[in-house]
């Protein structure tokens, strides 16, 4: 990006998020209409499985935040209940069969804490900026746990101890498996922003699949955070480039040129298909209610 000012100073600092990253590897167009259109393209209507995974994410960030002898499983479902959120749904009898069964999943889940392990953070944000970019997201939890490993990592200088652990809830269809963690540049990031930020070591992240109870987690290294950190570095350096020649205007700076649709299957789900022509090939037309696990039947493939 170009910097204006004296000469020799540093480049400015690209701003982003794992989930503007992430929407620009996913589709540029889509991208430039979350982040740069002004004013945005008109959503669709709200989808009732975010509506969901909302409602069970308020209800266990609640949980943390009652007083410890408060915290129990019926509790949690209590949280739900009063917090649930209801758009997106075919009807009031619907959303009531959804409401039951997360009350359901949330108090199943919260048996399952142990509710005087006091987490270093809830709905955490942190940051870290290198010489390119400055990063910012917020983490679901983040555990103070036990270190699980004997060994010495490189960066801390400490062996055993506590460490810090990210901690990100799923509730969609699938469980998450050890290599979505392995892969995950959002977990990466946070994991690197929190020991920054907290001059504490942070190399474990794990997805927890409230719906089955599945955790799926992933050790990292410090060779391997750095990989993932000088991933987000080129994608960002990808997003400057396509920002300035939004700004710019001019031939093909807001076309398909720098924003190139990638139309997929995964196009169904998009907020923004009903602007995309390419999208609405690709992809049939679903329901606001479309993307809610079946009740009934089972979360886990036999």
């Amino acid at each position: 990006m170009e910097q204006l000012g004296f000469a020799g100073m540093p480049p400015r600092l690209y701003p982003c998020t794992p989930t503007r990253l992430s929407t620009w590897l996913d589709c540029p167009r889509r991208y430039r209409m979350s982040y740069l259109d002004r004013p945005p393209p008109a959503k669709g209507p709200p989808w009732a499985h975010n509506s969901l995974g909302a409602s069970v994410h308020n209800a266990l960030a609640g949980w943390w935040r009652l007083p410890i002898a408060a915290r129990t499983p019926d509790a949690a479902a209590d949280l739900l209940e009063r917090g649930w959120i209801d758009e997106g749904y075919a009807d009031p009898a619907q959303s009531g069969s959804y409401r039951r069964w997360a009350a359901g999943i949330v108090r199943a889940y919260a048996r399952g804490l142990d509710p005087a392990s006091e987490p270093a953070g809830v709905e955490r944000t942190v940051a870290t900026r290198t010489d390119r970019i400055a990063i910012s997201g917020r983490i679901d939890r983040l555990d103070d746990r036990a270190s699980r490993s004997s060994g010495t990592h490189a960066s801390t200088g400490e062996a055993g101890g506590r460490e810090l652990v990210v901690v990100d809830y799923k509730t969609g269809r699938h469980p998450p498996t050890v290599d979505d963690a392995r892969s995950s540049l959002p977990l990466a990031l946070y994991a690197l922003a929190a020991q920054r930020v907290m001059r504490r070591p942070c190399y474990r992240v794990e997805l927890h699949h409230v719906p089955s109870g599945v955790v799926a987690g992933w050790e990292h290294s410090d060779q391997s955070l750095s990989r993932q950190l000088g991933r987000a570095e080129d994608i960002a350096a990808e997003c400057a480039a396509a920002d300035e020649r939004y700004r710019a205007g001019g031939a093909g700076g807001r076309g398909d040129e720098v924003f190139q649709p990638r139309p997929g299957p995964g196009c169904s789900w998009c907020d923004f298909r009903r602007h995309c022509p390419e999208g609405q090939a690709a992809s049939q037309t679903r329901r606001p209610w479309d993307g809610l696990v079946v009740l009934g039947e089972p979360v886990i493939p036999p």
